[in-house]
């Protein structure tokens, strides 16, 4: 079969080639691989950035952000053929951690956990793939055409778990929230919290394209101005921030209404310099009593809030996510990114 592989860790390795059909293991599902969405680490992995393979081979399948459809259930698995599934991405390391030990494995404590598509476990790019029913997620039948959406959904569902469980230190009940970042991760939060009834607001540096479209859609707020002039305006009390650019985290930890909380989605690159005035942050997040968290991955019980949450969404504005469909064989074209992109997907089925 054909699947999406790279040389992790080098350089111009992408590449479609031909890999063993996969072999299902005692219990597991049998999947069609039907799409997978691209984000930025998975740029990150084909430019050479980082990623493993698995422990005996040289190269590694990509694509984490995964949609397929049953060939083969086990009986008493809980899936039968047709049933439209995800991947989950993370697998619990083997020793385990305490948290890995408790179903957490998205806080693993001691780094030993592997990744499917991203650390030492091949991922989801491939016409076919098997995995076991307990890090499989059904959907609703009607997701078929954004079902990948589901695990950006699932790490956007963690953040405003996050969020909740820190709120509940006291009595906690937010009017506003901004989303920084108008990306795949940062609509979701959007969507997520529009679901909560708040007054949500999203910053993003674009005029044009879908993006403003999408948010007011929502019934959201639409910003584009400087994160100093939104978070004065704004005043929120929680803070999901979904870029990674420096000026724009350190803008967000400084302007929230009090007891806010800011939670931290977005990876920063290294290298770049912001200058910051550490004693007055220090003092207005100390007298405040805010709260900075970061957030990535997510466990079992975030897949199913997110599927829950996907499963009512507007399906149209679901779709409109997805902003381009590429086809496995021409990967290029997914890595290289428009001004109209918002998710784009490679498609694994010839359709």
């Amino acid at each position: 079969m054909r699947a999406l592989t790279v040389i992790p860790r080098q350089r111009q390795s992408l590449a479609v080639t031909d890999v063993p059909d996969p072999e299902p293991g005692d219990g597991e599902l049998l999947v069609e691989g039907l799409a997978v969405g691209v984000c930025g680490t998975d740029k990150e992995i084909a430019h050479g950035d980082y990623g493993s393979a698995p422990p005996d081979r040289q190269r590694l399948v990509i694509g984490h952000e995964s949609l397929g459809r049953v060939r083969h259930a086990p009986s008493g698995s809980g899936f039968a053929p047709g049933d439209l599934v995800v991947g989950i991405v993370r697998r619990p390391d083997p020793v385990p951690c305490g948290a890995c030990a408790h179903g957490q494995f998205d806080m693993c404590r001691n780094g030993r956990y592997t990744e499917r598509g991203i650390k030492e476990l091949d991922g989801y790019a491939s016409q076919a793939w098997a995995v076991q029913p307990g890090y499989a997620v059904k959907l609703d039948p009607g997701l078929a055409g954004v079902g990948m959406l589901l695990e950006p959904a699932s790490v956007v569902a963690k953040a405003w778990d996050e969020i909740e469980k820190i709120g509940a230190r006291a009595w906690f009940e937010p009017k506003t929230v901004l989303v920084t970042g108008a990306g795949p991760i940062g609509l979701l939060a959007a969507l997520l919290g529009v679901r909560r009834g708040l007054d949500v607001h999203v910053l993003d540096r674009v005029t044009t394209g879908p993006k403003p479209g999408l948010v007011r859609d929502l019934g959201a707020v639409y910003h584009h101005e400087p994160i100093g002039t939104v978070m004065s305006g704004v005043r929120p009390d929680v803070v999901v921030e979904a870029t990674g650019i420096g000026s724009v985290v350190f803008g967000a930890l400084a302007g929230t209404a009090p007891y806010g909380i800011v939670c931290l989605t977005g990876v920063s690159s290294a290298g770049r310099r912001v200058t910051v005035d550490a004693g007055d942050l220090n003092r207005e997040l100390v007298l405040d009593n805010d709260v900075v968290v970061g957030s990535v991955n997510a466990n079992l019980g975030h897949y199913a809030t997110a599927a829950d949450a996907l499963a009512q969404a507007d399906r149209d504005w679901l779709g409109r996510l997805i902003t381009r469909r590429v086809p496995l064989e021409r990967p290029s074209e997914a890595f290289t990114a428009t001004d109209e992109d918002v998710k784009v997907v490679i498609t694994l089925d010839d359709r």
